[in-house]
């Protein structure tokens, strides 16, 4: 009941949560702070978020992901809000594309280890979804004090060169605007890219400097006269439009887009929307405090999809799992959520909410199996501890019925949108298709935690065995030391669990306002839509 002291406390629980999020990203929106943009201000240039609001259409949203990368990291250097590059969806003349913007007020747009992975993950996203994308460049290169981190390996900067020229080879439009600093290898992203602009007076591309030039050969040569705009424009031909400012390149970058070709699409299903039949706003009362008490996962349900349009598969069968048919603003959806309500399967048997049983993973392998057969997009709505342990489950065949489910997922040819609700631990953040698993898209709630256990559970583990350790030494531990180690643990687990630690590394897209949630999906199917699906096989599975 929506009167309930329990829904009431929930409620609150919920909005604060939301509110240190939106309080965080108010943050790190500051970038590199006031200053600094004061200074970028005077030169004549705007701010990456001020470019990016002018470039998106006036009635769309600009969604933008990975708001947390290199949270809490290179903190020897000032730390690196954002990871100094702003990267999103959004509609250009109502054209969906992704967008990559460097930050020239962090770090001088410089590329960290962190920013060399969010690159690539906006371009996976433009090569996965083959959505046209725009790069706002206004950087200093590669951040030097940690290139042995950025510059050689298999996903590190050069793999941005490679994918400009796999997106090219696709036919997926790509548009470079040189704003600021393209240096060294980095000017090889406007050269690769399909066509590019630059600004005159603070655009500037060159693979060596003034100063390094000065040093290498001996030439001593200006900015402008060495890789400046008309350089470029009427010298070495290697930029295609030369504009006055940022406000002119970015109306430019928005005629271009609106001059494209129409996008082909695969053609999923999408009706007029209907709201829910619950307002999303219950959304808060209905998740508990902390996430630690059971909830009927089907009311959460009912905040997010399409009034009247779930249809449950297999009711009372695997009750640990929901499986739907389903629509969200519109589109026709999958849906595969772990149950947190206690229920009592067909044999009469007691199912932990949030466990994985043998039952649930053999209905949701054969869920998945008819959303590919159908060509349905899946939403996997993340709160499970895991699968369950013991030996019944041992006997039952609990580790073969979670590999045929695995093996449905990961083969899976249908977009897979991953939303972490609650808790996504274990081989349950696997089944439930995690970052490894390739989703189309991943995003979280300020409410998830991603780890491998618990951390009450992973302190009692490991006490266990730095005790038994210490015996076998013959040595043993007080009360008062075995209390405080545990603390010690479950504080570590906690913190290395929590979800602005997954965002800060990209395991997750986004951590988003979960009243936000039909909006964000409807998005990600958007995206999708423009991708390619290949044909469904599925490997060798024991039945």
């Amino acid at each position: 009941m929506k009167e309930s002291l329990e829904f009431l406390k929930n409620e609150d629980s919920f909005k604060l949560a939301i509110s240190k999020m939106n309080q965080l990203k108010a943050q790190v929106k500051l970038g590199g702070g006031k200053k600094r943009m004061e200074k970028l201000h005077a030169k004549g240039k705007l701010g990456a978020r001020e470019r990016i609001d002018l470039l998106v259409d006036k009635d769309s949203t600009f969604l933008e992901l990975s708001i947390f990368a290199a949270k809490d990291m290179y903190q020897e250097y000032g730390g690196c809000p954002a990871a100094g590059v702003i990267t999103g969806l959004g509609h250009m003349e109502g054209r969906l594309c992704v967008i990559v913007a460097n930050d020239p007020t962090v770090h001088a747009g410089a590329w960290f280890p962190m920013a060399g992975k969010k690159n690539l993950r906006a371009q996976e996203i433009a090569l996965e979804n083959r959505l046209p994308i725009v790069y706002l460049v206004d950087s200093a290169g590669i951040f030097l004090p940690l290139q042995e981190d950025i510059f050689a390996d298999k996903e590190h900067f050069g793999r941005v060169f490679r994918n400009n020229a796999k997106l090219s080879a696709l036919g997926v439009p790509q548009i470079s605007a040189i704003m600021g600093a393209c240096v060294a290898g980095g000017a090889y992203l406007p050269a690769m890219s399909d066509e590019s602009i630059i600004v005159e007076g603070t655009g500037s591309i060159f693979l060596a400097g003034p100063h390094l030039v000065k040093a290498a050969i001996g030439e001593t040569v200006d900015k402008e006269t060495l890789g400046g705009a008309d350089t470029h424009s009427s010298i070495s031909g290697l930029t295609d439009y030369k504009v006055p400012n940022d406000e002119a390149c970015i109306a430019k970058i928005r005629t271009l887009m609106g001059q494209q070709g129409p996008r082909p699409t695969i053609g999923f299903d999408r009706v007029t929307a209907k709201a829910p039949s619950r307002p999303t706003s219950d959304l808060a009362g209905i998740y508990p405090e902390g996430g630690l008490k059971p909830y009927e996962s089907h009311e959460l349900i009912d905040c997010i999809v399409d009034e009247g349009s779930f249809t449950s598969y297999k009711a009372e069968y695997g009750t640990s799992m929901i499986c739907g048919y389903a629509r969200i603003d519109g589109w026709s959806v999958g849906i595969v959520a772990n149950n947190r309500a206690i229920t009592k399967n067909g044999k009469g048997e007691l199912q932990v909410g949030g466990v994985i049983y043998s039952d649930s993973a053999d209905k949701a392998t054969r869920f998945i199996l008819n959303c590919n057969q159908k060509k349905i997009p899946l939403v996997f709505l993340h709160d499970v501890t895991g699968f369950m342990v013991g030996t019944r489950s041992e006997h039952g065949g609990i580790i073969k019925d979670g590999a045929k489910l695995v093996n449905a997922m990961a083969n899976s040819v249908v977009p897979k949108i991953s939303i972490v609700v609650g808790n996504s631990y274990g081989a349950g953040n696997y089944a439930m298709c995690g970052r490894a698993y390739d989703p189309r898209f991943m995003f979280a709630w300020p409410t998830g935690k991603i780890a491998v256990m618990g951390g009450e559970q992973a302190a009692k583990v490991l006490l266990q065995l730095k005790v038994g350790a210490l015996k076998a030494k013959g040595e043993t531990l007080s009360k008062e030391a075995e209390t405080k180690l545990f603390n010690e643990i479950k504080q570590q687990y906690e913190d290395q669990a929590s979800i602005y630690h997954a965002a800060s590394k990209l395991w997750v897209d986004e951590i988003i306002n979960p009243f936000d949630t039909r909006a964000v999906i409807s998005r990600s199917i958007e995206a999708a839509n423009h991708g390619t699906i290949e044909e469904f096989k599925l490997g060798v599975i024991q039945v």
